[in-house]
């Protein structure tokens, strides 16, 4: 288990922002989390996104500020970072804004060498905000009681919201590959969404995914018999 390290005395929980943030881009928000995944430290942009400020925010577990659906998976990209297989990781996450609304993003997360072992860190990084990726209203619901979401539908759904890739949704529902991109493009175009993060995000923001539940399982009020 990795030793969790402890922010170094005197250190302000507020990141610098200088010429460094401004090679980075001005309007990233960023922040630097222990090996436990821990916030430490993190810049004014960060805080404003998520309504907080270093009292608040830093001392909390980074996964907290993520949407549910998205957690699992994103604890395993993380886990390639503190095991030392990867340096870093570019994904799609949803966070969660003080609004409760959630917001789909591209997430960098960066492994970063001390010069001892116990003063590893992992910086993350997330485009500033107005750059997340709206979620327009789904199609209107097929079925005449409003259930929008046929059985394999909705079996996808709760695949790919567990991190199932194409080829174990394949297998777990008896289909070909071509058979599940077909009904994942389906998805995607019934709630108007660009990609699966996105879909997973605005599922759970509509409602027809369980909030709380892993595995990840669809209210059935959103199925159609």
């Amino acid at each position: 288990m990795p030793q969790v390290p402890r922010p170094r005395r005197g250190t302000s929980p507020s990141l610098p922002s200088g010429a460094d943030a401004r090679d980075a881009g001005e309007r990233l928000s960023t922040a630097r989390l222990d090996l436990a995944l821990t916030i430490r430290q993190a810049d004014e942009r960060f805080f404003g996104r998520f309504g907080g400020s270093p009292e608040t925010l830093c001392g909390r577990a980074f996964g907290e500020l993520v949407h549910p659906g998205f957690q699992q998976a994103l604890s395993g990209q993380f886990a390639g970072l503190v095991e030392g297989r990867r340096e870093r990781f570019v994904t799609d996450i949803a966070t969660v804004g003080p609004d409760g609304a959630s917001r789909t993003v591209a997430l960098t997360a960066v492994l970063v060498r001390g010069g001892a072992a116990d003063e590893a860190s992992i910086m993350v990084m997330l485009p500033g905000t107005g750059t997340e990726r709206a979620e327009p209203a789904p199609e209107a619901a097929d079925g005449p009681d409003g259930r929008m979401l046929s059985p394999v539908h909705a079996r996808i759904l709760e695949g790919i919201a567990a991190g199932l890739s194409t080829v174990p949704l394949a297998d777990r529902l008896h289909l070909s590959r071509q058979g599940v991109d077909y009904h994942v493009a389906s998805l995607l175009r019934k709630l108007q969404v660009p990609n699966r993060a996105a879909l997973v995000s605005r599922a759970y923001a509509m409602g027809a995914l369980r909030a709380g539940a892993w595995p990840p399982e669809v209210v059935r009020d959103f199925v159609r018999d």
